[in-house]
């Protein structure tokens, strides 16, 4: 029992509201319980005044009561207002930092790329949007005068006691079966299914492609901005769809509790005035106990079911994440990992498949690469080249088969004395929003080494090391994609001379023309001298350069070689690497620059 309520969703949000701040949760919920005593206390004092009249005496004692109690049911509400609007901020503040930590915590990134995870992150993130609801600073105040109304109902229950004890008995019955018969419209029970979650999921990303910047472009260029907002406006329409039938009012519930309301009070009301032209009890009684049995009424059906219910789930959803981001991010920790040692690496018999996935990307891969060298991996498109720089990264651990570094599987490296020996560059690098020179080194370097990189990379013309690179920011500077490659490219350099013993290039000069490559890549081969570097591309007049060269199919390499082996070879590669020449078959540029690069 005690284990099935702590899995509710409602119980997780009220334990998360301590730990987002313990002494603001202890003052909500002290303002919670004054305010939901103090209209029984109106009542009483109200009813005490009129036998005062009544009798004739001071009433001094009595018109202070209902003057306190009156000004703090008028003052104690916006100061709850105002500590549930800052709670409900933290609160907020909580679940992305746990959310932010469930991501970046695992040290693989299978739980970033896993579909199912996926669904469940958006939704997760939704929630301070307010796409499907109030944001939680809304929320938690909602909350609070919901759970003032119920206890404040309960109270004026308890006190009405005095007056007879099957009348309030009767009336939380029946108000409280509001609550059991318009359950329903108070909470959205099928919000984690798998139709709501795509719903959260595509309305969220058709939102994002209306206001993010990136888009921003292309949408105008072909005439797609109003296309944007329909997409974004039929996808929120549909999510919101789905949560009006699953909690809107229906007729039978609704006539049903209104009938059970009006016998009830109707009963107890008829009670009071029998009592009172029978003289059982006084004028002050009728007005304390009529006060009283209005009071109970508090606690109907109301805005705690849905508001409780928006709060808790997106609460629940990152509780949830939290615990199954944890697994399907780890990777496999040998009980005592020795240290990193760069050296020969040998693929043996490997085999990988992404989460979810039924075929295998690789299935019995065998590669050999001696330190200190280069190798270039080529090959078609989902030809394995982005996964394998994955695995060398130790970003995901091989299904079966192993990765050897100097004889010792990598799995039994220690993973951050590893990543520690290896620098990529990814197609998708990221960007910062930072002086160039924290772009270059994250971590920390000497400008020194910092404007070496950039010097290596072709980028020690681009900007000050002090400069933002985001024009939003004052001095702030934006750079051209090949010029970010290049900062990409610097940041990797950086790394070899801070330590790095392997390369991993996934597409470092895609944006760069093919003169600036050239150049560009005989830096880069001169940096890394003696250090394993691993190049993916598909410009050939990058690849060439490489000491040895790879190439892909299906998971298994079908050829290595120098450029001039496979050319003499005449097999895939010399077949993909004339097709792309073919397009340079002019003999310069439009400024005279020889195409002889290639």
């Amino acid at each position: 029992m005690i284990a099935r309520l702590r899995s509710r969703p409602e119980w997780q949000f009220f334990t998360v509201l301590p730990r987002a701040s313990a002494p603001l949760a202890a003052l909500w919920w002290s303002l919670l319980i004054v305010r939901g005593v103090l209209p029984a206390l109106f009542a009483l004092a109200m009813g005490n005044l009129v036998g005062t009249v009544q009798r004739g005496d001071d009433l001094a004692g009595p018109l202070t009561g209902v003057g306190v109690t009156f000004v703090l049911l008028q003052v104690l509400m916006p100061i709850h207002q105002a500590v549930s609007s800052n709670l409900g901020s933290l609160v907020a503040a909580w679940l992305n930092d746990e959310l932010a930590e469930a991501c970046v915590e695992p040290p693989g990134i299978g739980h970033l790329e896993d579909a199912a995870l996926g669904e469940d992150l958006e939704v997760a993130r939704e929630f301070d949007r307010g796409q499907t609801g109030p944001p939680m600073y809304m929320n938690v105040d909602f909350i609070a005068g919901s759970l003032v109304e119920l206890f404040g109902g309960i109270t004026c229950a308890v006190v009405l006691f005095g007056f007879t004890w099957w009348a309030p008995i009767l009336l939380l019955v029946a108000w409280g079966s509001t609550h059991w018969l318009l359950r329903e419209s108070g909470v959205w029970r099928d919000r984690n299914t798998d139709e709501v979650r795509s719903a959260q999921r595509n309305a969220a990303y058709s939102y994002q492609l209306a206001v993010d910047p990136e888009p921003a472009k292309e949408l105008r260029m072909f005439g797609l901005a109003d296309w944007a907002v329909q997409q974004f406006t039929e996808r929120r329409r549909r999510l919101f769809s789905l949560q009006y039938e699953a909690t809107r009012l229906r007729e039978r519930p609704l006539a049903g509790s209104l009938l059970i309301v009006a016998v009830a009070n109707g009963i107890v009301f008829w009670a009071l005035a029998a009592a009172a032209l029978d003289q059982r009890i006084g004028l002050d009684a009728l007005i304390t106990n009529a006060q009283l049995a209005i009071g109970v009424a508090m606690i109907a059906f109301g805005g705690l079911n849905w508001s409780l219910d928006g709060a808790s789930a997106p609460v629940a959803a990152v509780l949830r994440l939290r615990a199954a981001m944890a697994p399907a991010g780890a990777l496999s920790i040998n009980p005592s990992p020795v240290a990193a040692a760069p050296g020969d690496i040998r693929i043996r018999n490997l085999s990988f498949a992404y989460p979810g996935a039924a075929e295998k990307v690789f299935d019995g891969l065998d590669l050999t690469i001696p330190a200190g060298t280069s190798l270039a991996v080529v090959g078609r498109n989902g030809a394995g080249k982005t996964t394998l720089a994955k695995l060398l990264c130790r970003l995901y651990d091989p299904g079966s088969g192993s990765i050897e570094i100097d004889g010792k599987d990598l799995r039994d490296l220690s993973v951050p004395a590893w990543r520690e020996q290896v620098t990529a560059v990814f197609q998708d690098f990221i960007r910062f929003e930072l002086p160039l020179r924290d772009n270059v080194a994250p971590a920390g370097a000497p400008d020194e080494d910092i404007l070496a990189a950039l010097r290596d990379a072709g980028a020690d013309e681009l900007a000050e090391l002090d400069t933002p690179l985001a024009r939003g920011y004052d001095r702030g500077t934006d750079l051209s994609g090949g010029q970010w490659q290049r900062v990409a490219l610097a940041r990797a350099l950086c790394s070899v001379r801070r330590g790095a013993r392997l390369v991993l290039l996934d597409e470092p000069t895609a944006q760069l023309d093919v003169r600036g490559e050239a150049k560009v890549f005989d830096r880069i081969l001169a940096a890394t001298r003696g250090v394993t570097t691993i190049l993916i591309s598909h410009r050939f007049s990058t690849v060439r350069h490489a000491d040895r060269i790879c190439v892909l199919e299906q998971g298994r390499v079908i050829e290595l070689g120098s450029h001039d082996e496979l050319m003499a070879l005449g097999g895939r590669y010399r077949t993909m690497f004339e097709l792309q020449a073919r397009r340079f078959t002019a003999e310069t540029d439009e400024e005279g620059v020889s195409y002889d690069v290639l």
